[in-house]
């Protein structure tokens, strides 16, 4: 039973951990379109926008828009930014003079026809205090300036809006309502509060699975080593048992880790939609189910009680035997899946994501597990390359980054893949969420659980061993994520960029140090005395 649970268990698993998207990111919602050398008067950053609307004097819809390169800056606070009239242009190109004059309204334009930088002349020329942009899709587009064109005389606020808020805002003034609105660009925070507990999360995850799988481990060699001790014929079911829960990986797997998870990542990317995302929220809870409940067991079992319980065993049919407890658990845990797939739509439904996607990380680390430095080598290296090619380098074959677009759920109109540890920005005026994928966690915490495995083995303290250099490590690496994250003004950054040099890089110089270097790289485990040996001398 033990066997047959645990393998169920792994396949869940590392399906989810094959498609589960490997990227922090904090909620860039635009698109690039930067090709045009900045120059004078066309060198503004590109900025998200309030549009804050009120229809004949009563609050209405908020909308965002993205601002151009060119034109004044906007204000950063909704109190310094003025209420004003909206009016729609006629032509709606705004390419020529419109036939009415305006008296300092925002100006509502359809686009193309004409360069940006015309429309907004021609606004001005008018009378606008501001231009609105409706551009032909959902998406947000930049607005640059073309060569060669004088843009040192526009002195109006250009926004750009997507296509659904713009012709809600259209409809509206032609049903003779009158709209107002203001523009304002509040400035995201340096640093949200959202990033630092989930930089607690991910690390307090990995610390918690790290000692589970040492303990677990160490209690093993304990059992071995005394049937050793006296000579028990149990050594072998004992053995065989003990190992049936757990799955080494090999080189060979963790090589083809890139190629099986970039087929999975592709296939997400070409096959995004509704219904697709039904069905990863599907396997998701089956996971979640079988890590909650893993994790629950094993929780409940460090009390008596309960751990009388979970040593009586009764009979299911299909699944063989089954622990009370388990079975105590278990509906719990489906509930518990259930009800947030239900409600994955409200504002706190991330937190039944974070618990089940929790469970499932530690129940991974529980029974998947790296034998040696040089599987977590090649693991970790190709979990590197599998990165930055899927963030970056993808961008030149699919003309966007397929990494970001799968993670965002692009196209299904669902807030991203469930595949994801996340909490909401709690301090930032745009909202959204600070989002870091499984494998981000995963991958780096395989080698951090093998570092303390190792250390308890041989009975290192904590100081000479090799899980506080390696966990810092992992915490600093991440941590570095975070800061390129705002640096790159919340562009989706591979987290395994940064944290895997700094794990192979601290592990390997330590080893090497301290000489169990060749240890760490073949065996993976310290030489302990063998009971035999002991046995024959006494005899």
């Amino acid at each position: 039973m033990i066997q047959r649970r645990s393998f169920s268990c792994l396949l869940y698993v590392l399906g989810l951990l094959l498609y589960s998207a490997s990227l922090v990111c904090g909620g860039d919602i635009v698109h690039h379109d930067d090709s045009i050398p900045q120059r004078p008067g066309c060198n503004n950053n590109f900025v998200l926008v309030k549009v804050p609307t009120r229809v004949d004097g009563k609050e209405k819809e908020e909308f965002v828009g993205v601002g151009a390169r060119f034109g004044p800056t906007l204000e950063s606070k909704e109190k310094h930014a003025t209420l004003i009239k909206l009016a729609l242009a006629d032509p709606p190109h705004c390419c020529t003079t419109p036939k009415s004059k305006l008296t300092g309204e925002v100006i509502l334009v359809h686009r193309g026809n004409c360069s940006f930088t015309t429309k907004t002349k021609v606004a001005e020329a008018a009378g606008a205090s501001a231009i609105l942009i409706i551009n032909n899709s959902t998406d947000l587009f930049k607005m640059v300036c073309e060569k060669g064109e004088n843009v040192l005389d526009i002195n109006i606020p250009v926004v750009m809006l997507p296509i659904d808020a713009g012709r809600s805002l259209e409809e509206t003034v032609q049903s003779n309502s009158i709209v107002t609105l203001q523009l304002y660009s509040p400035k995201r925070p340096a640093v949200d509060v959202a990033e630092v507990f989930l930089w607690l999360m991910a690390v307090g995850t990995i610390l918690c699975a790290s000692y589970w799988s040492a303990w677990t481990a160490r209690e093993e060699a304990i059992a071995q080593d005394k049937l050793l001790k006296d000579g028990s014929d149990e050594l072998l079911q004992v053995s065989t048992t003990s190992s049936g829960g757990v799955v080494e990986i090999t080189v060979i797997s963790a090589i083809l880790f890139v190629v099986v998870a970039s087929c999975f990542l592709i296939m997400l990317y070409k096959l995004m939609s509704f219904w697709f995302i039904e069905v990863l929220v599907v396997l998701f809870c089956i996971g979640g189910v079988e890590g909650l409940q893993t994790c629950l067991v094993a929780l409940l079992s460090c009390f008596i009680w309960f751990r009388r319980i979970g040593e009586s065993y009764a009979k299911v049919p299909l699944l063989g035997e089954v622990s009370y407890l388990t079975l105590a658990v278990c509906p719990f845990c489906i509930v518990s899946a259930v009800i947030w797939a239900v409600y994955r739509q409200y504002p706190f439904a991330w937190i039944g994501q974070d618990i089940l996607g929790i469970s499932l990380i530690v129940t991974v680390l529980q029974i998947v597990r790296v034998p040696n430095l040089k599987v977590g080598v090649v693991l970790l290296s190709c979990g590197f390359m599998y990165d930055i090619f899927w963030v970056f380098v993808s961008k030149w074959w699919f003309r966007e980054s397929v990494m970001i677009v799968v993670a965002r759920g692009d196209k299904s109109g669902e807030d991203g893949i469930p595949m994801l540890l996340k909490i909401p920005r709690m301090f930032d005026p745009w909202g959204g969420y600070s989002i870091i994928g499984f494998g981000d966690i995963i991958l780096p915490g395989l080698l951090v659980t093998f570092a303390l495995r190792y250390d308890w083995l041989a009975n290192k303290r904590l100081k000479s061993g090799y899980f506080l250099g390696t966990m810092s490590a992992y915490g600093l690496g991440l941590l570095i994520t975070y800061i390129a994250l705002n640096l790159m003004d919340g562009h989706g950054q591979p987290a395994l960029l940064y944290i895997v040099p700094f794990i192979l890089g601290t592990l390997t110089v330590l080893g090497h140090k301290r000489g169990d270097l060749k240890t760490l790289w073949t065996t993976g485990e310290p030489e302990r005395p063998c009971p035999h040996v002991r046995l024959q001398h006494q005899s």
